[in-house]
C-alpha cells in the first residue's frame, strides 16, 4: 500500500480524488507513486534562479521512472544580500521555517517521496531537517555553484567584493576598480563559487548519502547538473520502491563520515551549526568536541576559496566528493560501508575514484595540515565552544593574545574598522549578536572583510557570538556560547582585557582573574532588545542558544 493511498483509493477518499481531478490528474496517474518536489526557485537569490530548469528535469525524471511528479515551494534567503543588516536577522531563523513548513505540505498531501530541490545556506539543512523529520524516501539535488568570476586574469569570488570595500575605503584600489570587481565576481547563477556555507551543505549532503554523487560540486550552468537532476527523479523511484528511508542513511556513521569531510574540504564553520541540527530531528546527538577528536585525525586536504585559489568547479574537475572519500579511505577515515541514496554502498560509489588534479585536493601523504579545517575552542571566554575555520587563518595568527576592542553589535565595529580605530594585534570583541540577542544570530562577514582589506589579518583577532559566512577568512572565531544575551563571559569582556587565542590546542581564554570575573558578572544587568513584533520576537523568546546553533523548543 502507498502512503499516497489514503486520498486515492476506496469510496472515502472520492472527496479527495474530486480535488485531484481538478489538477488534471488521470485515473492511470491515481494508480502511481506521488512525488512532492519542493522546489526553491526564487528570482532573488543567485542560487535558485535557475531551479526551475532543475525542477523541470526532475520531473521528467519521475515520469520516466512511472511516478507523478507534484511541485510545491520552499522559501530561501540569499545572505549575501541580507548582509550587513536587519535582514541578515531574519536569515538564520529561515532554516527553521522552511523545515516547519516542508513538514506541513508533506503530511498534509501524504506524498510517497520526495525529491528536495534546494541551494543555499539555511535552505539545504532546513530541507535536510524536514526529511529527517519526515521520514519518507528523499533525495536532494541542489542547483549547484556558480563558476568564479575573473579579473585582471585573477578568479575571484563574491568575498573578493566584500574585502574589495575595504581595500577601497583605505584607498588601495579606485572607486571604478571596485565597480569592475562587483560587476565580475559572480558571473553565473548558483551558490557562491567557493567552499562557503552552501556548497559546504551540498557536498555534505553527498556525504550523509542523501544526494547522488556530484550534487555538491557540479556547477549550475553544465548540462551535467541536468542530467543529474533527472537520475534524481528516476532514483526517487527506486528508493520509494525498495522503502528506503532518510533514517537508513542520515546514520550516526554518516554523520561522522560527513564531520571527516567537513574537516578535509575545509567547510564553513556554519556547518557546525547544522549538521547537529540535522542529527538532532535524526535522534543522533552530536557534541562539538567530536569536531576535534575527528580533526585530530583528518586531514586538511583541500584549501578552497576563501582559504586558497580554487574552486568548487576545480574541485569537481578534479574528482569531487567520491575523489575526497576516497583519499580519506587510504586513511582508514571513514566507513564505506553505509548505504546511500544510488542504493549502492560508499565503498561502491568510490571505487576507483582517484584524485585528478592533485593542486586541488592533495594527496593524504602530502596534506595541507595534519590536522583538519576546523576547530573547537574552549576555556573561560566560551565554557561551551566556540568555532574557527582554522584552514583559512594565517600561520601567524594560529596563536595571538592581543587587547580586546569591545562593540555591542557588528555596525559599531565596522565602523571603528573603517575609520581605522583598530590596530595590529587587537582582539576585536562583537557580542550581543548571538541567536537570543541579536536576535537571529547575524553573520560577520563585513567586519572580517574590513579586517583583510584593511591588511590586518595576520594581526588582529576577532571573536563574536554570532557567526560567520563560509567566505569567511581570518582568525575570526564565531559562535561563542553561552552568549552575551543570556549572561556569557563574552557580556563581561571590557576594553583592553587581554585576550589568548590558541587554535592548535583549542583554547580561548579572558585573562582576569576568577574573583574580578565574578565582581563582573554580579553586576552584569540583560540588555534590552528592540524586537519587531512576528516571528523573529517569537524566536528570540523561545530559541536555546549553545555552540551547536539555534534549535526552536
Amino acid at each position: 500500500m502507498m502512503r499516497s493511498d489514503r486520498i486515492k483509493q476506496g469510496d472515502k477518499a472520492a472527496p479527495q480524488r474530486s480535488l485531484l481531478y481538478a489538477l488534471g490528474f488521470t485515473e492511470e496517474e491515481m494508480e502511481r507513486p506521488l512525488i512532492g518536489i519542493v522546489s526553491s526557485k526564487n528570482e532573488i537569490v543567485p542560487g535558485h534562479r535557475n531551479l526551475d530548469k532543475i525542477e523541470e528535469a526532475v520531473k521528467q525524471g519521475v515520469a520516466l521512472a512511472g511516478g507523478v511528479p507534484v511541485v510545491f515551494p520552499a522559501i530561501a534567503v540569499c545572505d549575501g544580500i541580507a548582509m550587513g543588516h536587519e535582514g541578515m536577522k531574519y536569515s538564520l531563523v529561515t532554516r527553521e521555517l522552511i523545515a516547519d513548513s516542508t513538514e506541513a505540505m508533506a503530511e498534509a498531501h501524504p506524498f510517497d517521496g520526495l525529491v528536495m530541490i534546494p541551494n543555499c545556506d539555511k535552505n539545504v539543512p532546513g530541507l535536510l531537517m524536514a526529511a529527517a523529520r519526515l521520514n519518507i524516501p528523499s533525495i536532494f539535488v541542489s542547483g549547484g555553484p556558480m563558476l568564479a568570476g575573473t579579473m585582471k586574469k585573477k578568479r575571484i569570488s563574491y568575498s573578493t567584493v566584500s574585502e574589495a570595500v575595504s581595500r577601497h575605503q583605505t584607498g588601495e584600489i579606485t572607486a571604478e576598480e571596485l565597480r569592475v570587481c562587483e560587476q565580475k565576481a559572480c558571473p553565473t547563477c548558483g551558490s557562491c563559487s567557493g567552499m562557503f556555507t552552501a556548497n559546504s551543505m551540498n557536498c555534505l549532503t553527498e556525504v550523509l548519502g542523501m544526494g547522488l554523487p556530484g550534487n555538491g560540486t557540479i556547477p549550475a550552468v553544465y548540462s551535467e547538473r541536468i542530467r543529474l537532476a533527472k537520475r534524481a527523479g528516476m532514483q526517487i523511484m527506486k528508493l520509494v520502491k525498495k522503502g528506503i528511508r532518510p533514517s537508513d542513511l542520515m546514520t550516526e556513521k554518516a554523520f561522522e563520515n560527513a564531520l571527516a569531510v567537513d574537516m578535509a574540504l575545509g567547510c564553513s564553520t556554519n556547518s557546525m551549526l547544522h549538521l547537529p541540527a540535522i542529527a538532532h530531528e535524526c535522534g543522533i546527538r552530536m557534541d562539538l568536541t567530536m569536531a576535534n577528536a575527528i580533526s585530530e585525525k583528518v586531514p586538511n586536504l583541500c584549501h578552497l576559496a576563501p582559504a586558497g585559489e580554487s574552486y568548487v568547479e576545480d574541485l569537481n574537475e578534479a574528482g569531487g566528493i567520491p575523489a575526497v572519500l576516497h583519499e580519506l579511505d587510504k586513511l582508514g577515515l571513514i566507513r564505506t560501508d553505509l548505504l546511500t541514496c544510488t542504493l549502492k554502498t560508499v565503498a561502491e560509489n568510490i571505487k576507483g575514484k582517484e584524485i585528478r588534479d592533485k593542486t586541488v585536493i592533495r594527496p593524504a601523504e602530502d596534506p595541507y595540515s595534519r590536522t583538519g579545517g576546523i576547530a573547537v575552542l574552549k576555556g573561560n571566554l566560551a565554557p561551551e565552544g566556540c568555532v574557527v575555520k582554522r584552514s583559512a587563518v594565517a600561520e601567524e595568527m594560529l596563536c595571538h593574545s592581543g587587547r580586546a576592542r569591545v562593540f555591542d553589535g557588528e555596525e559599531a565595529a565596522l565602523e571603528a574598522i573603517y575609520a581605522g580605530r583598530i590596530e595590529p594585534g587587537d582582539v576585536v570583541v562583537i557580542r550581543y549578536e548571538g541567536p537570543k540577542g541579536g536576535p537571529g544570530m547575524r553573520e560577520m562577514l563585513n567586519p572580517t572583510s574590513a579586517i583583510m582589506g584593511s591588511g590586518l589579518g595576520d594581526s588582529v583577532a576577532l571573536i563574536t557570538d554570532g557567526r560567520f559566512s563560509g567566505a569567511t577568512r581570518g582568525a575570526a572565531i564565531g559562535h561563542v556560547s553561552p552568549e552575551a544575551a543570556v549572561g556569557g563571559p563574552i557580556a563581561l569582556v571590557e576594553e583592553g582585557d587581554l585576550i589568548e587565542i590558541n587554535i592548535p590546542d583549542h583554547k580561548i581564554q579572558l585573562l582576569v582573574d576568577e574573583e574580578e570575573i565574578k565582581n563582573r558578572k554580579s553586576r552584569w544587568q540583560p540588555r534590552q532588545q528592540k524586537l519587531k513584533n512576528g516571528y523573529l520576537k517569537r524566536y528570540a523568546r523561545s530559541v536555546t542558544s549553545g555552540s551547536t546553533g539555534a534549535i526552536l523548543e
